[in-house]
């Protein structure tokens, strides 16, 4: 039978010899034999041990063999738990105590709670103890202080006033007034953030404009089409950038650029306005490149037209007589270069060409066909001409622009040609070449009825140029090459619309210009290959703007695209993007289908950007002529370059002039184009300001004679260096000698600014000696300093005084106080310490004198911290712990 009832109740209360043989406690586990663990289970399921030992059938046998030390830890643990057991089983008979339900992580964690709530109150009432130790010695009571700061609420400042529910006029009308100006003061402070935020956005949208043109000005192509991005050479490591100081201008770009010198430096004295085109052309031929030489010659003749434009360049390039003019331009460009073509090629073969006769074009045709016809073709009609048929000799004799020639060949083949020696002499009479409307319907009736499917080429190809018919046919068997294709189809284009013409017959120039550009386009033309003709094609059918914009793609062939479009600027033939962020080519809503327009800004900016920073006075010449633009915010495009331009070439000196020693200003590049160069340093100034470059703006205010803006930003420059140690070569030692030289200056010349800036500027250099005095040890002088400076009160009559005077300082003077107080009352201190230092016994000091001048010190420390402690400004940091611990230790 057991010792107690555990097996029923499930509790055992046998204390440490349990002798159970069936427990049941779940609870304490006691140990049933000394040999086993306290925990052991096997001894709360009945395991009864054999001769004190146990066998095999504990479980906790083999690991207490198998470790002896974790066997001593146990034991002790377990004598403990036994003991607590021990006691708990003592006091469950005692009803007076209650019972604890919580385990030992609970109670640890109650006594961490308890332990960290004391210390909190403890460090709390240290901190209160040490503050009412240091503030009751100055007669401040910390207690009630601290109720009233705690009464004070800055919930309700702006919030409006209930007015009173008594009949209280008085106070009725004293709560009105206070809701009044509680409403204005809350409105007021309503508009002015919503006009911050106003002003942050419109800052934020011009930011990200130029942002936006700086990207787009990175995009060298016309639109995203023409964006390239295949790689055709192996990539090179070496940087495209030159060495430092050498320039980016190729030899090309140096002779345009002298050009662009000369035509600004005549159009800057007042000269008369030379030919840019002949500069150029100049250019060209100094090249010794034949291809570069006939562009310029073909933009020469193109240009030169008698019609001089409107204000409006669109209205003058659609009109139907500029459109006529450069067709025919157009024409005679291309028939000299084909009768220059057909002269070299005689030249080069005399003996097979035979050339004889009497000179002109009837000769040197016959003479070129010798080579080109050698022999008798099949299909050509009408017969010979002294050995060629005849209609070759017609076709090459207006293929050279020779009427006269052509006329020659017709009268002497006449019988053979029937009506059309008549009709080639109206066409020949017409000013326009063009034939009259009943003339010309007979001419295509006859070409309809029986030459369309003729065998001879030259007899169809003279038949429709004549009579400006079969659009369709390209005559490929004659017009082999792009330029007579072009001159082919120049000759079939019609500007009247009198609806005598069927639509085959009908060729406007801009569906030509629509063939060319968008049906054919480049791939057509392989102009990757031969760029020089596919700008020729474009050129001659007045399409200016996409010519340009084409060879600008073209890196080596850059140059020449950026002058030819400054010489159709100037010329005023150049359609330009209206606004800047446009792409290099587009087309603006509302004009003609087949009318592109060039961002000329752009195209300049995109040139200049390669040597901006090596050549800034190259850029300046090319910037010159964008002195009439402005930009989508109205601003003058050359003035905004110019900033830019110094800005990134930081050539301040060379392009805006400088300042001399005795304040006169030299020029510089800058003057030769403008006439008032103060709005454009005063531009630049802004600009540096706006970016952070202070000093640089600092300079360019001086130069634009703006001494408020100089001693404003040199204001904000000296306030955080006043009170650092000069060092060589540090910043404030370089602001240092730049501010006096400044002030030597302006006291030279009698310069001053507004008054309240300039008064500021000198008291921060008078702060700047006080400050180089004390770090250098010399006490006196520098107590001298602040005494003439009279910024701190050094008694107590003066400390009302000064506090008034303390409103009137800027902010640059008053972010400095902290360090000056703290300076004053070193000096103070170790003036002091030195005081107390002098032996009592030395002959001629007195005592009363020591006395006084020790009261005195004492009188000086007390104003300074009564002076800060009464302006109405928060100073940095412990400022004022540091200025009590001063004076306490004097006293």
């Amino acid at each position: 039978m057991d010792p107690c009832d555990c097996a029923k109740t499930g509790s055992c209360s046998c204390g440490s010899s349990c002798k159970c043989t069936n427990c049941q406690c779940t609870t304490c586990k006691k140990s049933c034999c000394p040999c086993c663990p306290s925990s052991c289970s096997k001894c709360a399921s009945g395991c009864v041990c054999k001769d004190k030992s146990c066998d095999s059938s504990c479980s906790s046998f083999g690991a207490w063999e198998n470790k002896e030390v974790l066997q001593m830890d146990a034991e002790g643990f377990g004598e403990l738990l036994q003991q607590a057991e021990q006691l708990a089983a003592e006091t469950e008979a005692v009803s007076e105590l209650p019972h604890v339900e919580r385990n030992l992580q609970e109670l640890q964690q109650a006594g961490e709670r308890l332990r960290s709530r004391t210390l909190t109150r403890t460090s709390q009432d240290t901190a209160d103890v040490k503050a009412s130790i240091l503030l009751g010695s100055r007669g401040l009571d910390i207690f009630h202080i601290s109720q009233r700061l705690e009464s004070l609420s800055a919930a309700t400042t702006f919030e409006p006033l209930e007015p009173v529910k008594d009949a209280d006029i008085q106070g009725f009308l004293k709560n009105e007034r206070d809701n009044a100006l509680l409403s204005a003061i809350e409105e007021s402070r309503r508009r002015t953030f919503l006009l911050a935020e106003e002003y942050h956005r419109e800052s934020m949208l011009v930011q990200w404009e130029q942002v936006k043109q700086r990207v787009l000005h990175t995009l060298l192509g016309a639109g995203e089409d023409a964006l390239d991005f295949s790689q055709d050479v192996e990539p090179s490591f070496v940087s495209d950038m030159g060495a430092p100081g050498r320039s980016a201008l190729d030899s090309v770009e140096v002779a345009y650029g002298r050009q662009i010198y000369i035509f600004n430096e005549k159009m800057v004295n007042g000269h008369v306005q030379p030919s840019l085109g002949d500069l150029c052309a100049s250019v060209a031929d100094s090249l010794d490149d034949k291809n570069v030489s006939d562009m310029w010659l073909m933009v020469k003749q193109m240009t030169d037209v008698l019609l001089v434009p409107a204000k409006d360049t669109l209205k003058s390039r659609v009109a139907v007589e500029m459109q006529m003019a450069f067709v025919r331009k157009a024409l005679t460009f291309l028939e000299n270069s084909y009768k220059n073509y057909t002269m070299v090629t005689v030249f080069g073969n005399l003996h097979q060409a035979q050339l004889g006769g009497v000179p002109g074009t009837y000769q040197l045709v016959h003479s070129f066909l010798n080579i080109k016809l050698p022999g008798p073709l099949p299909g050509m009609q009408d017969g010979e001409v002294e050995g060629h048929p005849v209609w070759a000799l017609i076709y090459y004799c207006l293929r050279c622009g020779d009427l006269s020639a052509a006329m020659q060949v017709v009268n002497r083949a006449q019988h053979q040609l029937g009506d059309f020696k008549t009709w080639f002499q109206e066409y020949m009479n017409s000013p326009d070449r063009r034939l009259s409307p009943a003339t010309e319907n007979k001419l295509r009736l006859h070409y309809r009825r029986v030459l369309r499917n003729s065998a001879d080429p030259y007899k169809r190809a003279v038949f429709c140029l004549i009579g400006k018919c079969d659009i369709a046919d390209s005559h490929g068997e004659v017009a082999d090459k792009t330029e007579d294709y072009l001159w082919l189809k120049l000759n079939q284009v019609c500007f009247d619309d009198d609806g005598s013409s069927a639509p085959q017959d009908r060729l406007t120039l801009a569906q030509l210009q629509k063939q060319l550009l968008e049906d054919y386009g480049e791939s057509h033309f392989s102009a990757s290959q031969q760029p020089f003709l596919y700008f020729q094609v474009l050129f001659l059918t007045a399409q200016f703007e996409a010519a340009v914009a084409f060879l600008f793609r073209v890196e080596r062939l850059r140059s020449h695209a950026v002058h030819v479009a400054l010489v159709l600027y100037e010329l005023k033939l150049l359609l330009k993007s209206s606004g800047q962020s446009a792409q290099l080519l587009s087309q603006e809503p509302g004009d003609p289908p087949m009318v592109r327009r060039l961002n000329f800004i752009r195209l300049l900016m995109l040139y200049t950007r390669k040597f901006e920073a090596t050549d800034p006075r190259e850029a300046l010449q090319y910037f010159y002529f964008l002195r009439n633009e402005k930009d989508n915010q109205g601003e003058n495009m050359f003035m905004r370059c110019v900033s830019e331009l110094v800005i990134e070439s930081r050539e301040f000196d060379m392009l805006l002039g400088r300042l001399e020693k005795d304040g006169s200003r030299k020029p510089g590049v800058i003057d030769k184009f403008a006439g008032d160069t103060r709005a454009i340093i005063t531009k630049v100034a802004s600009e540096a300001e706006n970016k952070g470059l202070f000093e640089e703006a600092v300079k360019l205010y001086e130069l634009a004679k703006n001494p408020d803006k100089v001693l404003e930003l040199m204001n904000r420059l000296l306030s955080p260096v006043i009170a650092q140690v000069s060092a060589p070569q540090s910043n404030k030692e370089r602001l240092k000698n730049m501010a006096l030289g400044i002030a030597e200056r302006y006291r030279t010349n009698g310069i001053a600014g507004e008054k309240s800036v300039d008064s500021t500027f000198y008291l921060l250099l008078d702060l700047m000696t006080f400050f180089d005095e004390y770090h250098a040890g010399h006490i006196d002088l520098a107590y001298d300093v602040i005494e003439r400076l009279k910024l701190v009160p050094l008694s107590q009559d003066s400390v009302e005084e000064r506090v008034a005077a303390f409103r009137n300082f800027s902010d640059e003077v008053r972010h400095n106080l902290s360090e000056v107080l703290l300076a004053t009352m070193n000096i103070l201190f170790t003036q002091y310490k030195r005081l107390k230092g002098v032996p009592a016994g030395i002959p001629g000091r007195q005592q009363r004198p020591l006395e006084d001048r020790d009261s005195l010190l004492r009188s000086q420390a007390r104003a300074l911290i009564t002076f800060a402690g009464m302006i109405p400004y928060r100073m940095a940091g412990d400022t004022n712990a540091r200025l009590v611990q001063m004076e306490v230790l004097m006293n």
